[in-house]
């Protein structure tokens, strides 16, 4: 009787075991699978403050002359940039007249250097003035230039306040509470709520704009699908109730494409299947997303093959990586090792034309793929079905097919980490803003994401593209079939279309 028990609770133990090692590592230790260079940077930094603190401390007694022959590391002192404004300072001799003869001294040459400065950010007023005019003649005749339109009804705000608000909040991750305290610093008290109804102005201002981002991003045959958790505040109850965003992605550089990257986000309350499958309903083309089943089902409700599922190779990697950071697994270190290789060659094709990198991956990549495929199901036999290996090695059999297609086509990804990245700034803005106020505030949330991370896939600073963009759609100098024209990757600033 005992010798049936034993081998089940030590099968439970090495279970709970493995259980507990990834809860620790959950909420202690690192989330990502890889070295976090950032995190590396923050050591590094405190390395060189305190190496600065010594030497300054070190100059403080040295003479002046033993400095100058000290030879200093030479960071970051290229050329700065030709479009910075310029101040000049002066130094000069107090005496003109030769210290040898008396004679008077005359320039020969200068030394000049540039050095990095930085004026505060500082509010100012807009005073906007209009004069009237009568006529003598005729009493009556009173002539004004009319009011221009302000982005905020009645309101203190200009297009660049109500633009430095939003991106602030939704690309910096400045809630706006913090931001009220910075703007009463310069003695401007301002209520969170005030800030709250400019940005509701700014999100209906933009929502044409936003609408036009979105319908191009779903009207692309290949996209990147992913969703993140947004909690939002739910009235009554006393409490948050978990709301998501859905963001779908297009980039087609890693492969030289022509389209234009951008990142659209659709919120909804839940994470209900029905709402990719109605986000999605007229796409046609190739899905690359996670193991989320939601996906699943909307090709299953297609009657045709107008829709495909690529899978992504990092969601299969990562219960791998998990057990061997918690078992130091010899069999999940072998998986690593082989989608390493994958990796590798992805590496070293990534900006080439779709059809060289299909031919790449059927010569190098597809017989590491069949070998890795053989040695799953080899494996699989002699693994504990219920520990967490047996459920990875399963997870990539199941997905196999979704997995190994973007071997045959060279626009696809290995996986989605298009997607996640756009993801990424959503999570940080809601670590600091904690919730969303409504539902009405997460579509706010909607919104602003889209617009500022396309911005950013496109290399376009989003303070400047947002504050340009009010002031053209406020005023009315651009038209709703106009709109186009302010894309990102359409977009032309100010000084660049007054050039032209």
């Amino acid at each position: 009787m005992l010798r049936e028990v034993v081998p089940e609770l030590q099968s439970e133990n090495e279970k709970l075991w493995q259980l507990i090692q990834r809860l620790l590592r959950h909420r202690y230790g690192p989330r990502s699978e890889k070295l976090d260079l950032e995190q590396l940077q923050l050591v590094l930094e405190d390395a060189e403050q305190s190496a600065a603190e010594a030497d300054a401390a070190k100059d403080a007694v040295e003479p002046a002359e033993r400095r100058r022959r000290v030879a200093t590391a030479n960071r970051n002192r290229g050329t700065l940039p030709a479009h910075l404004p310029r101040y000049e300072v002066v130094i000069d001799v107090e005496s003109k007249q030769c210290p040898c003869c008396g004679g008077a001294l005359h320039v020969i040459g200068e030394d000049r250097t540039e050095m990095l400065d930085l004026l505060p950010a500082q509010l100012r007023v807009k005073v906007v003035c209009r004069p009237r005019y009568g006529c003598r003649g005729c009493e009556g005749a009173v002539v004004q230039a009319p009011a221009p339109e302000r982005p905020i009804d009645g309101g203190m705000a200009t297009e660049a306040l109500v633009a430095h608000i939003v991106v602030c909040k939704f690309c910096d991750g400045l809630p706006l509470h913090r931001q009220a305290q910075m703007l009463k610093r310069q003695g401007i008290t301002l209520d969170r709520s005030t800030l709250s109804a400019w940005v509701g102005r700014a999100c209906w201002w933009l929502t044409p704009l936003y609408e036009l981002v979105l319908g191009t991003v779903l009207s692309s045959d290949k996209l990147f699908a992913d969703e993140t958790t947004l909690p939002v505040l739910d009235p009554g109850r006393g409490k948050t109730k978990t709301g998501r965003l859905w963001c779908y992605a297009v980039d087609d550089r890693p492969w030289a494409g022509s389209t234009q990257p951008a990142a659209a986000y659709v919120y909804s309350e839940d994470r209900r299947g029905e709402h990719p499958t109605e986000h999605l309903v007229a796409f046609k083309g190739t899905l690359q997303v996670d193991g989320y089943a939601g996906f699943g089902k909307l090709v299953e409700a297609r009657k045709d093959a107008s829709l495909r599922l690529a899978f992504c190779w990092a969601h299969a990697r990562r219960p791998f990586y998990e057990f061997y950071t918690s078992t130091q697994s010899p069999l999940a270190a072998e998986v690593l090792a082989r989608i390493a290789k994958l990796y590798a060659i992805e590496a070293d094709i990534r900006g080439q034309p779709p059809d060289l990198r299909q031919t790449v991956r059927q010569l190098r990549s597809r017989p590491l793929v069949e070998d890795l495929h053989l040695w799953l199901q080899d494996r699989l036999p002699r693994v504990p079905g219920w520990s967490d290996l047996a459920k990875a090695m399963r997870y990539v059999l199941r997905h196999w097919d979704g997995l190994i297609l973007y071997l045959d086509d060279g626009r696809l990804e290995m996986d989605t980490n298009v997607v996640e990245r756009a993801i990424r700034p959503v999570t940080i803005t809601r670590k600091n803003s904690l919730f969303a106020g409504s539902d009405a505030g997460a579509r706010r949330w909607a919104i602003a994401n889209t617009l500022i991370q396309t911005c950013k896939l496109s290399g376009v600073d989003p303070l400047a593209w947002l504050t340009d963009v009010l002031q053209r759609i406020v005023s009315g100098r651009t038209k709703n079939q106009e709109l186009h024209t302010l894309l990102p990757w359409n977009w032309c600033p100010p000084s660049t279309a007054a050039a032209a």
